[in-house]
């Protein structure tokens, strides 16, 4: 399972630096997560960092 970034997100970058693996990126419309590469923190973290860094609480399960 990976998260994902919702409509809600606006762009700030916040959460960009904070994924271990590279799995954040600038999309068209907003940040966005690739499914393939996010393993919610898993084996780095305890809890997945960008969500705690997200003002807009856009990122997700």
């Amino acid at each position: 399972m990976s998260l994902r970034i919702t409509d809600d997100c606006i762009s700030c970058g916040a959460c960009e630096s904070e994924c271990p693996v590279g799995a954040i990126f600038d999309g068209p419309d907003h940040t966005e997560i690739d499914p393939a590469k996010c393993v919610e923190c898993k084996g780095h973290y305890d809890e997945p960092q960008c969500q705690g860094t997200c003002p807009s609480d856009a990122i997700v399960r």
